[in-house]
């Protein structure tokens, strides 16, 4: 067996390794001369990732090949499977999506899926996106139409979107978005049905017993997708018994409070963390005083002010200064790693060998969820075996759930539309529409404020004119509305690496922070 899988932004160091060494736990694919192409624009982290994977890849005597490169036609050449892990614009541009909203008032936890910063990450990402597949639909192994784009980069749902268009229009190859959302929120089920019911927590990633213990139908969009069944040791759980293991978990009961709320107001747990959640609504970060009543500070994850762009402040910095610590700790055994439950590595595994498996996948709605658009991006269950990746279709969600996430569409394809148009105007009545940024400001406010955002990113914006850019400064220099100095309702100062070596935090080679806290609740739980 052999072929090629390329990382795009392979300098996300602890994602990709984390996704290398899923692949390394597929016996055909430990022991075959699969070939790792590994592209990012920054030398520094290129040359990070490779020496760690080279030197896991030494000690566990994988027969594989590691490639790095910043040319990114030469990593996509001879690829059957492209995993996309960018962040395009990286921190720089990511304060701003937090910085520049709250001024106007828009207080954000995240910040890179709706509201204004995520609809800003959709302009910077699309071009990228469209300008990936138009070297893919060139250079990858697609002669047979096999060749597969992987997308775990945000806004999931407007960059898979972006994606699809393209390849529906022979100018792509065949894309999935994949996110880890829907696994977390169904551990956090598991563990507070077990704690209501006596049971003893899972521990650790053991898949297999969450499957056989707790069952679920989940589908929605992307960070808006609901658990609409749920089964727990063969009996089916009504929202009521669900809400109550809820209320009475000692953790959760205090780190998820909008998302109980919503399960209380519902009749449906949301998939996405509390700090996501309540960005994506307009009811639980509107009022500057109230925010705090429905978040909790424990973990960023939670809703703290620009959590996430902290968090990964942090993680650059401390990484950045222990490498050659992270270098040394590199090279264990195989054997003592867990595989993830990120899908990439199962699909991939899936198509190669065909072992089915089931997951949750962005892909076009086309009548899987009959009540959303049917052109718009959902996340549904599916099944993937050499034949390829089969969706469950016909599913209907409750009113208020596909209410939630129509208002999210009409969003999601506006930003999506003005990315591929460099439509300003366009670009202005998405950010209208946008449900937290219209509880919070009047139109002229939400057109000044984006105006601030094109102009403050336009060095990763070559889908906008100069002349529309150069417009809105001149538009900028004579302001309409007053802004403010205002850090936010929760925000917490970025770390320094002593403190957080002092502080204990996790390790910064965690793939992902937010899976980890949700892993380290349910131990504790």
């Amino acid at each position: 067996m052999s072929f090629k899988i390329a990382f795009i932004g392979a300098g996300s160091v602890g994602f990709t390794r984390t996704l290398t060494r899923d692949l390394w736990k597929v016996p055909e694919f430990a022991g075959s001369k699969i070939e790792i192409a590994l592209h990012d624009i920054s030398k520094a982290n290129l040359s990070m990732i490779q020496q760690i994977l080279a030197k896991d890849a030494k000690a566990n005597k994988l027969p594989c090949k590691i490639t790095a490169t910043t040319q990114r036609r030469r990593a996509l050449d001879g690829a059957r499977y492209v995993i996309n892990c960018t962040r395009i614009g990286g921190l720089e541009a990511f304060a701003t999506d937090i910085d520049i909203p709250l001024k106007y008032g828009v207080d954000q936890c995240v910040g890179d899926t709706l509201c204004a910063g995520g609809v800003m990450y959709g302009q910077r990402n699309i071009p990228q996106i469209l300008a990936f597949q138009k070297d893919m639909v060139e250079l990858t192994d697609n002669d047979h139409g096999q060749a597969l784009f992987l997308n775990y980069a945000n806004p999931m749902a407007m960059n898979t979107w972006a994606s699809l268009d393209a390849y529906d229009k022979g100018q792509g190859i065949n894309t999935v978005g994949l996110c880890h959302g829907v696994e977390g929120g169904w551990k956090q089920i598991d563990s507070v049905l077990a704690n209501l019911f006596g049971d003893e927590p899972i521990k650790g990633h053991d898949h297999a017993a969450l499957n056989a213990r707790t069952q679920i139908i989940c589908a929605g969009i992307n960070h808006q997708t609901w658990y609409t069944h749920v089964c727990y040791k063969g009996k089916m759980i009504d929202s009521d018994t669900l809400l109550k293991a809820f209320e009475t978990h000692p953790i959760f009961s205090k780190t998820e409070k909008v998302r109980i709320d919503v399960l209380k107001r519902f009749g449906y747990y949301s998939t996405e963390s509390n700090g996501h959640l309540s960005e994506y609504v307009p009811w639980y970060r509107k009022r500057a005083k109230e925010i705090k009543k429905w978040i909790d500070l424990s973990s960023w994850i939670n809703g703290e002010t620009g959590g996430y762009l902290r968090v990964c402040t942090e993680g650059r910095n401390w990484f950045k200064t222990d490498f050659p610590k992270w270098l040394a700790e590199a090279g264990k055994p195989l054997t003592e790693y867990h595989r993830s439950t990120e899908h990439g590595s199962y699909i991939i595994e899936s198509l190669e060998t065909n072992r089915m498996y089931r997951g949750h996948f962005n892909v076009r709605n086309n009548g899987i969820i009959t009540n959303l658009p049917n052109d718009c991006i959902v996340e549904a269950p599916g099944y993937v075996d050499a034949t390829g990746m089969n969706m469950q279709a016909g599913i209907t969600l409750p009113q208020a759930c596909a209410a939630t996430c129509n208002a999210s569409v009409s969003v999601q394809r506006m930003s999506k539309d003005a990315a591929v148009t460099g439509d300003v105007t366009l670009l202005k009545q998405a950010m209208l529409h946008d449900p937290l940024v219209a509880a919070m400001l009047n139109p002229e406010e939400i057109w000044q404020m984006t105006d601030e955002m094109l102009v403050a990113q336009s060095q990763w914006l070559p889908n906008y004119r100069k002349t529309d850019i150069n417009a809105a400064k001149k538009r900028l220099a004579n302001p309409t509305v007053k802004t403010k100095a205002w850090a936010g309702a929760a925000r917490m100062k970025v770390q320094s690496v002593s403190q957080l070596r002092k502080s204990k935090q996790a390790s910064v080679m965690a793939a992902d922070k937010a899976a980890a806290q949700r892993s380290k609740d349910a131990k504790t739980a």
